[in-house]
């Protein structure tokens, strides 16, 4: 069986040293960074599964480092910071990342946090071996489940991997109602929490990315009190 790695991105030693040190007594491999170039350059050259990152690291931040990763990697990345703000942790899940753990954390509920992306990816990533589904097409709008790819009016939509399960699992089943909750289990695979608004920030910029602010017929559309439906 082929083993985990886990990258973990962070300027402060200590830190790292922690996040390592519980990590490796549940069997994974890691490989440490202590900046955000050294971090691209760790991914570049390794395997890597998840990825654990602060964002405020010298050379580069986290940010800049999830944009690179995002452009050949779907993998899990959680962001670990100090900024605590609901704004904060929005942008965080916004720019790409699956989850985000505020400073000073609990190790054990990092682990259980990086398990379940873990077990989400690998499930996904079987589910997709088996699964040999047709392009997705409608109103314009190409839907590629292998390659992982959407086109709208023949033009590459860049998504994150959230943004894309999402349009994915709508599309799949037109005029179905899925409401936050239901979105939120199917693609981060784990109980949805109350009071998360992490689905309707994904919703939002996915359909800016559509296009949607410039035309009145959503692809996306919002069922009131209950949920959202694809409109193709």
């Amino acid at each position: 069986m082929k083993s985990i790695t886990i990258l973990i991105a962070d300027d402060e030693a200590e830190i790292a040293d922690l996040i390592e040190l519980h990590l490796k007594k549940e069997g994974y491999q890691c490989i440490k960074a202590a900046d955000g170039q050294e971090a691209i350059s760790v991914v570049n050259t390794h395997s890597i599964d998840l990825a654990i990152l602060d964002i405020m690291m010298p050379r580069m931040d986290g940010y800049e480092v999830t944009r690179q990763i995002r452009e050949k990697h779907p993998f899990p990345i959680i962001f670990l910071s100090a900024k605590a703000t609901d704004l904060d942790k929005i942008a965080g899940l916004v720019r790409g990342a699956d989850d985000y753990v505020t400073k000073p954390f609990n190790p054990m509920e990092l682990v259980a946090r990086v398990n379940a992306q873990l077990r989400r990816s690998m499930q996904f990533n079987q589910s997709m071996q088996v699964m040999t589904k047709p392009a997705l097409e409608a109103g314009g709008l190409i839907i590629n489940p292998e390659e992982r790819t959407v086109f709208l009016y023949g033009k590459l939509v860049e998504l994150t991997p959230k943004e894309f399960d999402i349009l994915f699992l709508l599309a799949s089943y037109p005029k179905k109602v899925y409401s936050t909750e239901n979105i939120f289990e199917h693609v981060w695979g784990e109980a949805y929490y109350e009071g998360s608004n992490t689905v309707m920030v994904h919703i939002r910029t996915l359909r800016k990315k559509l296009g949607e602010d410039m035309h009145k017929n959503k692809l996306i559309k919002t069922v009131w009190g209950v949920g959202y439906s694809f409109n193709g």
